[in-house]
């Protein structure tokens, strides 16, 4: 065989909430990986390990998951009044796609001090001693996205006491605010059919009441009861059922067409990262995947989330922002759910633990529209240098 050299990229892997990935500053990516196209579909399915019929990803840094399969793209900012414009690549396990169709809401929570590590945040906008504010333009989905980074003796603080269920260690805490764009024209807001409720038809498997909701992520939500579930499964339940994932895995493509995402049912094949699916429960006690007991009477109602094809093991941070638009809603199925009706924040069981979200909506002639949704996350560093890869992989 004739000798074969690897070649190296610069990148940082970093984990954000509840999600890994690996991070690159656009400028250190090969010229051709610079811009959209398969030589940068080709290098990150190389560096994550994918595509692996195995399913582990063990010749790649993904984690054989859909919280660590990813990919990030950073760089300066091309638009007015931001720092930088982030892109975010759900890369599939076993098959040879990115995804590039939608934002991931943890790995948000990282873009903010990677720049700032990087020099892509104006020296004079972060201070010696405080919060620093960076403006990020998530390229996926056009959104902005404000990181309210802290920062001590010059350098970004990572470690604090802030906990977040689905992460074993405390850290420090990042505010985030999702800001959308309201469109005073808008016909149907973030309900892509105008309606609240309504009945997705899916053939050889029955007709099903749902709410379908596009806000931080496409999502379709449904009541667990529907798909003979309680709303306290966590991962083993539902992922150690092939049945249950196709039968889900069916659902989303058809919500999909529905929602205006494909054509085509086949097209869901390639389209795994939106929308998302999930299925909700009023509140109730239940013990999670850490032991911990969460009690009823500590939130408001129960979700369940499926990403690229399995169940989450704690919520995606977009989704997040999907559940608390939809819950503050009257005459969904996540208001229907929701133990208290009041207020704009939601908080919500997951197989980890617990998340608190809140969104800020306004409604004009039925047409709801949400200005922006805020939850809490943390970042760390865990490897900064350079990944490896076959010099032939473009």
């Amino acid at each position: 065989m004739a000798a074969q050299k690897q070649m190296t990229v610069p990148a940082t892997y970093m984990r954000g909430g509840t999600s890994k990935g690996v991070f690159f500053n656009l400028n250190d990516l090969p010229e051709a990986a610079q811009v959209a196209g398969a030589a940068r579909d080709k290098i990150l399915l190389r560096v994550i390990g994918s595509p692996d019929p195995y399913g582990k990803q063990i010749d790649g840094m993904g984690g054989a998951t859909s919280s660590t399969s990813k990919t990030v793209i950073v760089a300066k900012s091309q638009q007015p009044e931001h720092d930088v414009d982030y892109l975010f690549g759900q890369v599939s396990i076993d098959q040879a796609f990115v995804d590039w169709s939608g934002n991931c809401g943890n790995l948000s929570a990282a873009v903010g001090p990677f720049a700032i590590r990087h020099g892509l945040v104006d020296a004079n906008r972060i201070p010696e001693n405080g919060i620093c504010t960076v403006r990020i333009w998530q390229a996926n989905i056009q959104q902005t996205i404000i990181a309210e980074v802290p920062i001590v003796d010059g350098e970004v603080q990572e470690l604090g006491d802030f906990e977040l269920d689905g992460v074993t260690f405390p850290a420090a805490e990042i505010s985030l605010a999702f800001c959308e764009a309201v469109d005073p024209e808008a016909t149907t807001g973030i309900f892509p059919t105008g309606k609240l409720k309504e009945q997705l038809d899916v053939p050889e498997i029955g007709s099903f009441e749902v709410t379908m909701v596009q806000a931080g992520i496409p999502t379709v939500f449904l009541h667990a009861e529907d798909l003979g579930y309680r709303g306290t499964e966590l991962q083993d339940d539902i992922n150690n059922d092939p049945k249950a994932l196709a039968k889900l895995e069916k659902i989303r493509a058809y919500a999909a067409v529905k929602m205006g995402l494909i054509t085509d049912i086949a097209e869901a094949a390639t389209r795994q990262h939106t929308p998302k699916i999930a299925f909700a429960a009023q509140a109730q006690d239940y013990v999670s995947s850490s032991g911990k007991t969460v009690a009823a009477t500590d939130i408001d109602l129960l979700v369940r989330a499926v990403s690229m094809g399995k169940l989450h093991h704690a919520m995606m941070g977009t989704a997040a922002i999907a559940i608390a638009a939809a819950a503050c809603v009257p005459g969904t199925i996540l208001y229907e759910k929701r133990s208290s009706k009041t207020g704009n924040k939601v908080c919500f069981g997951h197989p980890s633990g617990t998340l608190t979200v809140g969104a800020e909506l306004i409604e004009k002639q039925g047409v709801w529209q949400m200005q922006q949704a805020i939850m809490s996350r943390s970042a760390r560093i865990l490897m900064k240098g350079e990944v490896y890869l076959p010099a032939n992989t473009f």
